[in-house]
């Protein structure tokens, strides 16, 4: 009796996986964790790894919002703003990556697994910032629609 509850749960907790991953942001959520995880590979090798702390705390951040967003706790926790906080979690993401990729870019000669995780980390930066557009992109059209008319009644 409990194998069947605990299968019938698993394959409701796979389904929303699939479901979620095939939207736009469960796909920029999934690729921002393996993005992340690339980077602290890289760091862990090379000679410099203290950079793969951005990496680590982006990438369980990420993961943390990746299943928030999946099981919907979005929609029954109200008192966060969830398209806000994604919005900012997303920005420092994108400019912690990006100042990371510059300082291992430019000074990386002879480390190739430094270089390595400063080209990964400008794709991380990319990737956050197109997340950073879109997130932003729905918070303005749900703020376009909550507005009242300014109609003059004169």
């Amino acid at each position: 009796m409990a194998d069947t509850a605990q299968s019938g749960s698993s394959e409701s907790c796979l389904q929303k996986l699939n479901t979620y991953v095939r939207t736009r942001k469960g796909t920029i959520l999934a690729a921002e964790i393996v993005v992340s995880v690339i980077i602290i590979i890289c760091f862990a090798a090379s000679l410099y790894g203290g950079y793969s702390a951005v990496a680590v705390c982006e990438g369980l951040v990420a993961t943390l919002f990746f299943f928030i967003f999946m099981l919907g706790l979005d929609n029954q926790i109200h008192f966060i703003n969830w398209a806000c906080t994604d919005f900012i979690r997303a920005l420092i993401g994108g400019i912690l990556y990006l100042i990371i990729a510059l300082i291992c870019l430019i000074g990386g000669a002879g480390d190739g697994a430094r270089i390595a995780g400063g080209v990964f980390s400008l794709v991380a930066s990319i990737l956050f910032g197109y997340d950073t557009f879109f997130t932003f992109k729905s918070i303005k059209s749900s703020s376009q629609h909550n507005t009242a008319p300014t109609e003059d009644f004169a």
